[in-house]
């Protein structure tokens, strides 16, 4: 567009929104989206922007249905001016805000985010629809979101889930077996999850994706389940020697190295043997008191060892995200832990350790409760 045409058309827009008929608005609001949609592709940014604004000024006065109409005409366009997408997507009426929320690309992670914590369900599933989204997107979407939202989010093989998300549909899909069924039908979903997905399914939905999965899937089903029987009915494991973890663990702290930087490496690596050894030297007590810690689904007794040995939340919540044969927590279950480790003091968590050791109770299947441990406080 000219400067010509573009001070012309800013022109007979000032007329129409300060005089004109709302009839006069509408049609200059059609004729200014036509004109963009029959130039975008030769425009600029600096182009684009005077449609944004001229589109911006027109909206103010319009209807939900012409906004809506709008919408969908601009969604498909990857050029689409991008204030005037935004503020279609903010839109409280979901019939206004849904197609662009749906499709278009001009649309950012934080604003998608941010409408997300903002609006209710109908805009959420709108944007659960979208060809991709990210992991950040999708933590709100199933934080937020209703059983319609979590469905169409496990079917969407563009979205992509964090921890948390995979721990938010595993919990839910175990009192619901048509979400079960798409999420382990998804090609992305990590063994470790498809193991704690099947494990907790009925004998039906594993037999029904076994009949319905592709031949690819189906072979990644069948080593899951392999692997969750053979975990039943395998004896016990022989006890692990901790001697040359031990003596790795012991040559650290003598050179001041075992700390938080070097224990949270050994989580992200699962090498969860050092990390036994390590809170066995930094707690005084033996490795026998904090084995059984790391393998309880309870995070509590884990929480406080950690808390003892002196280490941070952020070392602490590595160590519980990666353990081994533990399904992943949920983020209510992370929240709560946070809550015990803060409120706990250094002396209190160390003596707890020391009463649990002395008592032989951590060689128990079930951590002690965390009510010994807030009791001594």
């Amino acid at each position: 567009m000219s400067e010509a045409a573009s001070t012309a058309l800013i022109a007979e827009l000032e007329s129409a929104v300060q005089g004109g008929s709302s009839e006069r608005r509408l049609q200059m609001l059609r004729r200014v989206t036509d004109l963009f949609l029959s130039d975008a592709d030769r425009l600029n940014e600096n182009q684009i922007g005077v449609f944004d604004d001229v589109l911006v000024r027109l909206m103010e006065q319009m209807e939900a249905r012409t906004l809506a109409q709008l919408s969908t005409t601009l969604s498909g366009s990857s050029l689409a001016p991008k204030e005037t997408v935004r503020q279609l997507a903010y839109h409280q009426e979901v019939s206004v805000a849904a197609p662009v929320l749906t499709k278009s690309a001009r649309l950012s992670e934080g604003d998608l985010i941010e409408i997300a914590n903002l609006r209710g369900p109908q805009h959420l599933l709108a944007i659960s629809h979208r060809d991709t989204l990210s992991e950040g997107v999708t933590d709100v979407l199933l934080k937020r979101g209703d059983s319609q939202v979590s469905h169409t989010l496990a079917r969407n093989a563009g979205a992509r889930f964090s921890e948390f998300g995979y721990a938010t549909l595993v919990e839910s899909s175990e009192k619901d077996d048509a979400l079960a069924e798409k999420l382990g039908l998804r090609l992305d979903i990590p063994l470790k999850v498809l193991r704690e997905l099947l494990s907790r399914a009925s004998a039906a939905v594993r037999e029904r994706l076994l009949k319905v999965a592709p031949p690819e899937m189906r072979e990644k089903i069948q080593e899951a389940i392999r692997s969750i029987v053979e975990q039943i009915a395998s004896p016990a494991l022989a006890p692990t020697n901790y001697a040359e973890s031990e003596s790795m663990v012991l040559a650290l702290n003598r050179a001041g190295k075992l700390g938080d930087q070097t224990i949270n490496r050994f989580a992200l690596q699962n090498e969860y043997i050092h990390i036994v050894a390590a809170l066995s030297l930094l707690n005084s007590v033996k490795t026998e008191a904090i084995e059984p810690l790391i393998t309880n689904p309870r995070p509590d007794g884990l929480i406080v060892a950690c808390k003892a040995a002196r280490l941070n939340w952020s070392t602490t919540s590595m160590i519980l995200r990666n353990r081994p044969h533990c399904r992943p927590l949920t983020k209510q279950e992370f929240e709560s832990g946070r809550e015990v480790f803060e409120a706990l003091s250094l002396s209190s968590a160390q003596r707890t350790i020391r009463f649990w050791s002395a008592r032989g109770s951590a060689r128990k299947a079930d951590a002690p409760d965390t009510a010994i441990a807030i009791s001594d406080i």
